[in-house]
């Protein structure tokens, strides 16, 4: 969630722009030109540019029975290969495996040395390493009995808070302001230790707070407690005591405004058994009487027929074997490790409820059966889970949070998301939780706002607790039982769901007492020191992050800050507010502005590399091409963009249609151009990889926006739109596949190079004229030619190391949609020679078809067969694995 009007700033401190001096010349080169592949004018009929030599392209289209063809015969001889292999008696020598695994074309002592054994085969155990997914992506041995690795807290250093200041001493102008909030953040610790016993003890509130199983006076039984300072009287009600409170389900008040009630087993039997629902009944200040779902249940539930959600006790009698299938009496118990922290993340955005290919809310144990292999599939190294925390209103889209420290009950029990978290480990994904800490819903009949009667429990009193954008509350980030209750509620979901970290929602509306609303940031250091900026809310975050990133070291924490703050993700230790990365928002609204207000043969080529670049140094940032508010309904994707209607009556493979090659082949460069420059991570929500045609429509009924008070018509609660047509994908004569198949490509070309985290970037050419941007990142060098006719050929490209360059990835692949123009398969060497060209040392030649991407390793690491065995990735020309593969 965003506030919608905000302006992106011009960030200082980028990486070194890169030259765009344009230079033409032609200088033979034996070793690319007599195995170039025919030369063409556009992509729809265009022209050689001037200049450029080279041989009339072919423009004719390759029939969809051709490209089937060569799939089929591709199909066939994997599966016969994978014949080959069942054919394997359990007991059959390695020997002869390995053999029939070198008549299918697969380097077998490579494979050995990358960790890959042909017995795993022979021995049966349940790992299926004939599959380019076992290959790729490995999975996680189990590890049995093992429990996490906790960090310390360290002491807060010695110093001012202006140690950070040394990435950018131009904020050396605003010392004061961190020395403040340094101050206040010192201050804040030293609280903590003096009166909790330190902030690690602090942030596990869900051991105290709430019911928990525990001890009096040598009983066991359940404690209740609750913190609502401004209540009268307050009991626990429930199915337990048919929702009448006996005398000893009245709890009892301290000093602190904390109530508290035990309930002692009877006949070594709960008081309240498992999955019975219960609420807090209070009477407020002013005499009113309330019920209440307590502040930190575990989990709610909203029965058939009613409105209202209840809370649930949830305590589950027994306890499962690890990896059991989880049951609704036994917790469940993990089987697999956190895997470590990915060099960079390629994270799969993702939403349990909607992704079912029915129009229905799917479940937790469905999507970890039927969507998780799917990701694994693509490439993706992590997931990032939306909607988790309970929220009332579906259409939220999660962020209108009740119960924080819930799991969504529409998709299943707290087990059932373990169970998914755990099979996200063993295919060896990190799952990121989307955290709303940055408001909460005003529904006071399920969530906490006026939860003791008054408005200023948790959140701000008066205008200052309400957000108008989001029709919401904001947080009181000064309070000590709110501080408890956010950073205990980050901790919750670590310790009892495994997850390994974050993505905060909404930071900038915390960052900033006008939550960023209305403001448009330009680079002014003054916008985000000062009094606009919510001191308070900034050290909560430090507090979050120092308590995380100590007591869990693996744990990654995202921002999502629209407004470019400083020192954002720079360690605490220094200073800083310590997240992990900041979303870099910015890319999205510049893809948006590109292909609504811009001709093809308009686009900026330079202003598109400076927004995609510009970042500040030394705080990495996850780039993304399109966001999931771009997929609900009435917005527009990127593919909405370039093909709109069009999606729905010319996605035949035998329909042809130039609204959707364009669209198609820009939708494949566009996001490896933010793959390759926007940060060093990359972001894609679930469904925009393949270019999903439908709107997301959430089940609603008719409603007023409370900014503008105008009527939003409902869909009478309808499913229909609230899904992934994931059939759309799979279907060989739709094209959907190609744009699927090429963001596989692209992921598992990150896996083999490790290019997205590299430091080495550099933009050796953004040629306005020609719409041509060459790309330096990591050991590869990537040509775009957005041009939407000109094709060049023997096109100089710059390049920092002297030897010889193949083709490992082009997007003008028929496997992609593309026309086999610029390919591996030609194996053509590309050899280098000296001589300053675009500031690079090298240079060579290479053809940039119309419209198309081709990506350049050094030779030693291409195989232009590589995708003919069954371990390899169609389209991916790396040998082996790649130089730096990393799952």
């Amino acid at each position: 969630m965003r506030p919608s009007l905000v302006q992106h700033s011009g960030l200082r401190f980028c990486p070194p722009a890169a030259a765009n001096s344009r230079q033409y010349g032609f200088i033979p080169d034996s070793s690319a030109s007599a195995v170039q592949p025919e030369a063409a004018g556009g992509r729809f009929g265009g022209q050689l540019s001037a200049g450029r030599q080279g041989t009339a392209r072919k423009t004719s289209q390759v029939r969809a029975s051709d490209r089937q063809t060569k799939l089929d015969i591709l199909k066939k001889e994997n599966d016969a290969l994978r014949a080959a292999l069942d054919s394997v008696d359990a007991t059959a020598s390695v020997d002869e495996l390995e053999n029939q695994l070198k008549a299918g074309g697969i380097d077998t002592e490579k494979l050995k040395q990358q960790g890959f054994d042909a017995r795993s085969l022979v021995a049966g155990n349940g790992q299926d390493a004939k599959t380019s997914e076992d290959y790729w992506s490995p999975q996680v041995p189990v590890e049995e009995n093992f429990k996490d690795d906790y960090g310390e807290i360290p002491p807060v250093p010695d110093h001012d808070g202006t140690i950070c200041l040394k990435w950018d001493q131009s904020l050396g102008s605003h010392a004061d302001h961190f020395r403040y909030r340094w101050n206040v953040y010192k201050g804040m610790r030293a609280s903590i230790d003096k009166n909790e016993g330190g902030l690690a003890k602090f942030s596990e509130g869900y051991k105290i707070f709430g019911l928990n199983r525990g001890v009096r006076d040598g009983k066991e039984g359940i404690w209740y407690r609750e913190w609502a300072p401004g209540a009268r009287a307050l009991a626990l009600v429930g199915e337990f005591n048919n929702w009448d409170p006996k005398d000893n389900h009245w709890a009892v008040r301290n000093d602190f405004g904390v109530w508290e009630l035990f309930l002692p087993d009877e006949d070594g039997t709960s008081a309240i058994p498992h999955r019975s629902r219960i609420k807090a009944r209070l009477e407020t200040a002013y005499g009113e009487w309330v019920e209440r779902i307590p502040a930190w249940v575990k989990w709610a539930t909203q029965t058939d027929g009613e409105v209202q959600f209840n809370g649930v006790y949830w305590a589950p009698p027994k306890v499962g074997k690890p990896g059991e299938e989880p049951s609704s009496d036994q917790t469940y118990t993990f089987s697999y490790k956190r895997p470590p922290r990915p060099r960079a993340l390629r994270i799969y955005e993702c939403h349990v409820g909607m992704s079912s290919q029915e129009p229905k809310i799917n479940s937790y144990l469905e999507f970890k059966q039927e969507v998780l292999p799917r990701i694994r599939n693509l490439g993706y190294n992590a997931i990032q889970i939306m909607a988790i925390q309970e929220h009332a209103y579906y259409g939220s889209f999660g962020y209108h949070v009740t119960n924080f420290f819930a799991a969504s009950s529409r998709c299943g029990t707290p087990e059932e998301l373990k169970a998914l978290i755990d099979e996200a480990h063993r295919l060896g994904m990190v799952v990121l939780m989307d955290i709303v800490h940055s408001h909460a819903s005003k529904n006071t009949n399920d969530g906490i706002s006026m939860f003791d009667g008054t408005d200023a429990q948790y959140f701000h009193s008066g205008g200052r607790g309400y957000h108008w954008m989001w029709d919401s509350r904001c947080f009181n980030y000064g309070n000590w039982e709110t501080l408890r209750f956010l950073l205990s509620n980050t901790r919750w979901w670590m310790d009892e769901y495994k997850f390994d970290g974050y993505r905060f929602d909404g930071v900038t509306s915390m960052l900033y007492h006008h939550h960023g609303l209305k403001m448009a940031f330009t680079g002014n250091y003054d916008e985000y020191f000062g009094m606009a900026t919510d001191v308070e809310a900034v050290v909560y975050m430090m507090l979050m992050n120092e308590m995380l990133h100590s007591l869990f070291p693996t744990a990654i924490t995202v921002g999502e800050d629209v407004s470019g703050m400083p020192t954002l993700c720079r360690p605490v230790a220094e200073g800083g507010i310590g997240f992990n990365y900041r979303l870099q928002m910015a890319i999205a609204d510049k893809w948006i502005e590109v292909l609504s207000e811009h001709t093809d043969d308009t686009w900026d080529i330079g202003n598109i590399v400076h927004t995609l670049t510009n970042r500040r140094y030394a705080e990495p940032c996850i780039a993304y091409a399109e966001s999931h508010d771009q997929a609900l309904v009435g917005d527009k994707t990127i593919a909405f963009w370039l093909m709109d209607k069009e999606m729905y009556f010319s996605m035949a493979t035998n329909t042809p249609s130039s609204v959707v090659d364009r669209g198609v082949a820009l939708h494949k460069m566009i996001r490896l151009l933010t793959l390759a420059l926007g940060g060093e991570s990359y972001l894609n929500f679930m469904g925009n990889e393949f270019g999903h045609p439908e709107w997301i429509d959430f089940p609603r009924d008719d409603s007023y926006d409370t900014s503008t008070g105008k009527l939003v018509k409902g869909n009478g609660g309808s499913l229909e739109k609230c899904r992934r047509r994931w059939d759309l994908a799979d279907a060989e004569f739709l094209k959907y596949r190609f744009m699927n198949a090429w963001d596989r490509a692209m992921q598992h070309l990150d896996k083999a190079f490790g290019f997205v985290c590299s430091p080495h970037e550099y933009v050796s050419r953004k040629d306005e004229g020609d719409k041509l941007i060459v790309v330096e990142r990591g050991d590869l060098v990537m040509v775009f030619n957005f041009h939407p006719v000109n094709s060049f050929s023997d096109y100089r490209i710059g390049c920092p190391n002297a030897g010889e360059y193949k083709c490992v990835l082009s997007s003008d692949e028929e496997i992609f949609g593309g026309y086999e123009n610029a390919s591996k398969k030609y194996d053509v060497t590309y050899t280098t020679q000296e001589g300053n060209y675009d500031n690079r040392p090298h240079s060579f030649m290479a053809y940039a078809p119309s419209r198309t991407v081709a990506v350049y390793a050094p030779a030693q690491y291409a195989d232009a067969k590589a995708d003919q065995n069954v371990l390899g990735v169609p389209g991916l020309g790396v040998k082996d694995r790649g130089p730096a593969f990393e799952r």
